[in-house]
């Protein structure tokens, strides 16, 4: 079923993480769509991107994120709160929690939650830092009663240009663990913020909004980039799940890096999750907002 937005003059949606560049997409898109934006940022912010952010349209207001009055007094008024704050603990829960607080003191009632990642409803406790972090903030979204919708979209299909090291330019060659016929879903930041600007001014929306720019298996991905590339691209099984599982281990104990949001073991959690199929995403909602143009795989590749 198709879902349109129809936007109102007095549509206010507050964007929390509008600095970063998916929050920075959201508010572009939710302005492209006549939408008053508020973007909240924390006091003593020296951000480059809040020049950006005023001059494209959006209201900028410091705020301090513990003060819960302060911080429902910058959310009044909206129709809903978009969370694109990225972080560990202090920030997916402490910070995302205060938010929630203030938003549903505020009378605020829709919130869409940092999630944008893999379905991690389906994955067990333990398999991935993050998405754990993800799923405890979910119950405490549960429990305060808010209309909340979370986007997942997959893996950021941006990161196959180098911070996902799936393909391998030097050596032609895509590499997997597991089964290279894996369905992966895939999708582009821009496609991510462009579907979550959507969402915000749609009253309708249920909990969770699943969407894949591209879902691919790894031979998909070979195809991909021999046609970005114009050079015939192979695939290489590096081994099985087993053994990926046994060099995430290794890698956080040579190089823990625990206080880094995306210290390398942190991917290969979040590869390891993608090949074993769990957190695929089913259905898919990519035709709920007629309009949107699904960029595939082979064009991101091909900005390289």
């Amino acid at each position: 079923m198709d879902f349109t937005t129809e936007t109102n003059a007095a549509d206010l949606i507050v964007v929390a993480g509008a600095t970063g560049q998916l929050g920075g997409r959201i508010t572009h898109y939710l302005l492209q769509k006549g939408a008053r934006v508020r973007a909240i940022i924390r006091k003593g912010s020296s951000n480059p991107s809040v020049n950006a952010l005023q001059a494209a349209g959006a209201e900028v207001v410091e705020v301090d994120f513990t003060n819960i009055p302060e911080l429902a007094s910058a959310i009044t008024g909206a129709s809903c709160v978009v969370s694109a704050l990225s972080g560990l603990r202090e920030v997916i829960i402490n910070a995302q929690t205060e938010l929630l607080q203030a938003t549903v003191w505020a009378g605020v009632t829709r919130f869409i939650p940092s999630d944008y990642s893999i379905d991690y409803t389906k994955l067990r406790p333990g398999s991935n830092r993050n998405l754990d972090l993800r799923r405890e903030f979910s119950e405490v979204v549960d429990k305060s009663g808010i209309q909340a919708t979370s986007i997942l979209n997959g893996m950021f299909a941006d990161l196959l240009t180098g911070e996902a090291p799936l393909i391998v330019p030097a050596l032609k060659k895509v590499i997997y663990w597991g089964d290279n016929e894996q369905p992966l879903d895939f999708t582009t930041i821009e496609n991510t913020a462009e579907f979550t600007a959507a969402a915000a001014l749609d009253p309708a929306t249920p909990r969770y909004l699943r969407i894949a720019g591209e879902v691919a298996s790894i031979k998909d991905l070979a195809r991909a980039a021999t046609e970005a590339h114009g050079k015939a691209f192979g695939t290489f099984r590096v081994g099985g799940l087993g053994m990926l599982g046994t060099m995430i281990k290794l890698t956080r104990t040579i190089a823990p890096q625990e206080k880094e949001t995306f210290p390398a073991w942190q991917g290969m959690q979040y590869m390891h999750n993608m090949f074993t199929g769990l957190p695929k995403l089913a259905p898919l909602d990519n035709d709920r907002y007629p309009g949107i143009r699904w960029i595939p795989v082979k064009e991101v590749l091909a900005k390289e």
